[in-house]
């Protein structure tokens, strides 16, 4: 009787832990969950197919403006054309190549390039991902996209390099500390020495800018107010207090026009090669160049060799290329000041000359024959 019922329990102990094995670990349960959370937000948009055109006349040229390029006729296909194309309209010309979709929807998040979910940043309330590759950005909450935007990064010889950043301090109606005549509206800087920063400015469609992420107007309006700023102690930020933002790749300078943007067959293509740990992702390698003399003294003692030696960590990863120079930083307004000294100096030296040639001539006048003045 005994044998029996310790027998009995045994066969039922047995069973209970071959129902436990078949349960989901917690590890099964989290990838389900984010499987599924994939799959929703995947499956949010339709699939828009893109065409590739090449504007080989002017009436290709009025086709394409009277459909995408009038802001006031039909806006929102005039955003989703200029998105597609990472550049305003009014840079598009004929013979130029651009992409159009064939269908257009009120929700910019449908051409995004970047994943509508990403997982591995769903515990960090907001994150900016910038492509340099495809010359745009993502906006995500919790890992939700909830802003897709075009933009004109760094161009070759100031690049804006890959790396983790995070937003410092904004300016609505900054003016530049190194060019007076630089006018950046909505300005919000992500790297305290190297002055990079967010703001509106003009977007031809390529890397143009001297390290800054150039947008259009309303996108750089909607994360001046959305991103947030970082925390100051004693009047100094404290470092990644300000929402995060990660640069994932670098250009192809060896394309000569456009980008891979036009090579899109749809929407449905997806950059995945995003940080799995986004808050370790790798700090920038920024030659000490690129920081204005006025700020290297901000330079901490652990993070001066990297500075130093960015260089060479560029070049070799392929970021530069072999015999490309970069442009050190360069104070723009010092140099115009400059520039006005010496060209005022030479207007003064100039005067003086023709002053000190008119008093030899009037002291040589002839006033008798042979030009022997008369006594």
């Amino acid at each position: 009787m005994i044998s029996a019922c310790s027998g009995g329990d045994a066969e039922r102990e047995a069973d209970i832990e071959s129902e436990v094995s078949l349960l989901p670990t917690a590890e099964q349960l989290e990838a389900m969950r984010r499987d599924s959370l994939m799959a929703y937000h995947s499956s949010k948009f339709p699939k828009i197919g893109y065409t590739k055109l090449r504007l080989e006349t002017d009436s290709a040229y009025r086709v394409i403006r009277d459909k995408f390029g009038k802001r006031r006729k039909d806006p929102i296909a005039y955003k989703t054309f200029i998105t597609l194309n990472r550049r305003e309209f009014r840079y598009v010309r004929v013979g130029d190549s651009i992409i159009v979709p064939d269908t257009v929807v009120d929700d910019l998040c449908a051409y995004s390039v970047l994943p509508h979910y990403y997982p591995d940043a769903d515990s960090i309330d907001k994150l900016i991902i910038v492509s340099n590759q495809y010359q745009c950005y993502a906006a995500y909450e919790n890992g939700v996209l909830v802003r897709f935007a075009a933009a004109n990064t760094g161009k070759e010889k100031t690049q804006t390099y890959p790396g983790r950043y995070s937003l410092v301090w904004k300016a609505k109606d900054r003016v530049s500390s190194l060019n007076s005549e630089w006018k950046l509206p909505f300005n919000f800087n992500f790297h305290r020495l190297a002055g990079n920063a967010f703001h509106q400015f003009a977007m031809p469609g390529r890397p143009v800018s001297h390290s800054c992420v150039r947008q259009f107007l309303d996108d750089a309006e909607w994360l001046y107010y959305w991103g947030e700023q970082a925390n100051y102690i004693d009047g100094a930020p404290k470092p990644f207090t300000g929402t995060l933002v990660l640069i994932v790749d670098a250009f192809d300078f060896d394309r000569k026009q456009y980008g891979p943007w036009l090579d899109l067959p749809s929407n449905k293509f997806k950059i995945d090669y995003l940080p799995v740990e986004p808050l370790d992702y790798e700090l920038p390698f920024i030659p000490i160049s690129q920081v204005p003399k006025t700020s290297r003294g901000l330079i901490t003692k652990d993070q001066k060799d990297r500075y130093k030696y960015a260089l060479d960590t560029l070049y070799a990863r392929g970021i530069l290329r072999e015999g490309v120079k970069i442009i050190p930083s360069i104070d723009y307004n010092k140099l115009r000041e400059e520039n006005e000294r010496k060209a005022r100096e030479k207007r003064e030296a100039e005067a003086k000359a023709k002053e000190a040639e008119a008093e030899v001539e009037e002291v040589s006048t002839p006033d008798g024959e042979g030009g022997v003045p008369v006594l």
